[in-house]
């Protein structure tokens, strides 16, 4: 899990999480009416795009030549001169073509990886509701700077670190900062201890990189881009220093080895050729490069290369996307994973696979919010319109559901729920079990003494 730590007495967030809303729209000089375009504009010049900035990246030519500069390639490098100097040109030719060509394959898969990684990013850009100007306005969310009022809605990307200035029965997933899968309630309220308060506790302030789960939320945004909670993180994984893997160490080693036992063969066979058999210093040598050359698994490299690009694709047929063809063996070399448990160990989507009546008890099958999956007692399929108590049980859960379950589509590939997880499970257990949900919603709706009374958590 990740916590976002306590700060000093002069981080801006603690500092408007504790003041009204009056004096949080002062302090950040803006006001409910938004600000100007010549304000937009001076701020921008100051704060930089609402973005994430990329690590400084390796230029293309050095990513190039990396390929081409490893301890095996410099040793084919090395096996191809000393072939020409043998005489033996065609295997000269053969281990440089070898090598050219291994480098070139390597390469053009990693660059592949990196544009679609550019691709994916770039490909649904992100909009969010500002008040500019006294006008409510649809904007690109990498235009948002400090002072801006925005407006977000049930199931809205939070597009910076925001303070709430008003709210209705608002609620906020921060899993993906802080781990923790239950919803947070939002408000405009000042929190009066802020100081002693990690940022995630600050049930006034919403982040970056989280969503609305429930309610509608206006509020102004503090901090922008890399200057986020959300942002500092991924400062920190840029940079860490990018080690070799577990593989690229072993062949490091095993071509070290090599080298050394090529050559001391080569000395060897030149001193029995030159001492034993006789021959000339110039013949003794000229048969002393040809066995280096032949202690050399000039196939070594390209097996190897084929071998990782082959489980890339088997990982591609799988929605993984592989940057580092290395990386491939690295996870097979991994003895302890450190790893949060929400949105990666599990994907945060609550399942009912229990029912209990009173008389009774089933089994539900099926995982996740797709409605794939039966109600079960012993082996036997349960429906709803068979079973009076069982149907009451589960149109109780879905009369106190909230929650909409949107179904995968091109910018999601999973389920996205909008309200409680927990509240969305029932629905779909109840379409396990044949209930005919919307109608039974339409009749709720139109039940002119229903009420949903919200309890307190």
């Amino acid at each position: 899990m990740i916590t976002l730590t306590k700060n000093d007495e002069n981080d801006e967030i603690i500092k408007v999480a504790q003041l009204s809303v009056e004096d949080a729209l002062k302090e950040l000089n803006t006001s409910q009416s938004g600000l100007t375009i010549d304000e937009v504009h001076t701020l921008q010049q100051k704060y930089g795009k609402n973005i994430f900035a990329k690590a400084n990246q390796e230029p293309l030519w050095k990513k190039f030549l990396a390929n081409f500069t490893n301890l095996m390639a410099i040793l084919l490098w090395v096996a191809g001169i000393i072939a020409f100097c043998a005489d033996l040109v065609q295997l000269g030719i053969a281990i440089w073509a070898v090598n050219i060509i291994n480098g070139i394959f390597s390469f053009w898969q990693e660059f592949q990886a990196d544009k679609a990684t550019e691709a994916l990013a770039n490909m649904l850009p992100s909009y969010t509701r500002v008040v500019r100007n006294g006008k409510e306005e649809k904007i690109l969310a990498n235009d948002l700077v400090p002072g801006d009022i925005v407006k977000l809605e049930e199931g809205d990307d939070i597009p910076a670190d925001i303070r709430v200035i008003a709210a209705t029965t608002a609620q906020a997933d921060q899993s993906s900062l802080t781990g923790e899968v239950n919803p947070v309630h939002k408000g405009a309220h000042a929190v009066e201890d802020a100081k002693k308060k990690n940022h995630a506790d600050l049930n006034n302030m919403i982040f970056s990189g989280t969503n609305m789960m429930k309610g509608n939320v206006t509020g102004v945004v503090v901090k922008t881009g890399m200057n986020t909670d959300f942002g500092k993180i991924a400062e920190l994984t840029q940079n860490v220093a990018q080690q070799k893997s577990p593989l690229e160490k072993e062949l490091d080693t095993l071509t070290k080895q090599i080298s050394i036992l090529a050559i001391s063969i080569g000395i060897i066979f030149f001193l029995i050729a030159t001492f034993f058999v006789h021959y000339p210093l110039v013949k003794g040598f000229v048969f002393a490069l040809g066995m280096i050359v032949a202690f050399i698994p000039e196939g070594l490299e390209p097996t190897v290369t084929l071998s990782l690009a082959g489980a890339v694709q088997r990982m591609a047929k799988k929605h993984a996307l592989i940057k580092r063809l290395s990386s491939v063996e690295t996870l097979g070399s991994t003895s302890v994973i450190c790893s949060d448990k929400t949105g990666t160990l599990t994907k945060n989507e609550m399942t009912v696979k229990e029912l209990w009546t009173l008389e009774k008890s089933y089994h539900v099958s099926g995982e996740g919010y797709a409605v794939r999956g039966h109600i079960k007692e012993g082996p036997t399929h349960v429906f709803a319109k068979d079973n009076d108590t069982l149907k009451e049980v589960l149109l109780g859960g879905v009369f106190a559901d909230n929650a909409k379950i949107q179904a995968p589509d091109k910018k999601h590939l999973r389920y996205q729920i909008l309200g409680d997880p927990t509240e969305a499970c029932l629905e779909v257990v109840a379409r396990k079990g044949k209930v005919d949900v919307e109608a039974e919603l339409k009749i709720r709706r139109e039940l002119k003494n229903y009420h949903l009374i919200q309890a307190e958590k």
